[in-house]
């Protein structure tokens, strides 16, 4: 498939938003409601009509646009390298998870069952983000090498955070899928970084105008 840097660049940054979520869920810092919601979204929505619909709109990403401009473009002393491990590790799961027809099936079987629920309640109801979870730990957490998320092991051992962790995990991977599906690959950070920047930041002006 031919790539679009548009595309691509709304795909990592999904992957790095939620990357980021879990970061601060680890470490019990505040998350941004709205960004969650929209990673939550994105793995309900497996059937957009564009990848700009992916999140809702573009204004659900702009935090993992903002992510992705320093990650990528950024000085190094702006980089975070645990966000660069947990996004690389994603996209090498994601890689293995395609060749597993068995692992999809049960992938997708688990997120009809969220959304049935997500229907009823709240798309970051506990019951939503429980089923989520439990879909991640059957299926991606069988793979290797498992994603270690680093923080502060008393969050880390509350089962509300574990799930919380493990829904958003599966939405990096869902990222990592579009970012597959747009195109992506092992050496598109490198080969197109200037496209992608040149992306990232038209899209962070789009987001401007968008309430």
């Amino acid at each position: 498939m031919k790539s679009n840097p548009r595309d691509l660049a709304i795909a990592l940054a999904g992957i790095f938003q939620a990357v980021r979520l879990v970061q601060q869920t680890a470490n019990g810092e505040h998350i941004d409601s709205p960004a969650l919601n929209a990673c939550l979204a994105g793995i309900f929505n497996t059937n957009p009509e564009s990848v700009d619909t992916v999140y809702g709109n573009l204004a659900g990403i702009r935090q993992g646009l903002e992510i992705a401009r320093d990650q990528v473009a950024g000085p190094n002393d702006r980089r975070d390298t645990e966000l660069t491990r947990y996004a690389i590790t994603v996209m090498h799961l994601e890689r293995k998870l395609n060749r597993n027809r068995t692992l999809l099936n049960s992938i997708s079987a688990g997120i009809e069952k969220a959304n049935e629920q997500a229907r009823f309640f709240d798309i970051a109801h506990s019951g939503v983000i429980a089923s989520l979870a439990d879909c991640y730990k059957q299926t991606i957490s069988t793979l290797q090498p498992r994603i270690v998320v680093n923080g502060d092991q008393a969050i880390l051992g509350n089962p509300e955070n574990q799930n919380l962790i493990r829904a958003l995990l599966l939405a990096a991977i869902r990222a990592a899928v579009l970012w597959r599906q747009c195109g992506g690959g092992r050496l598109t950070l490198i080969l197109q970084r200037k496209a992608l920047v040149n992306a990232i930041e038209s899209l962070l002006r789009e987001t401007q105008n968008i309430h």
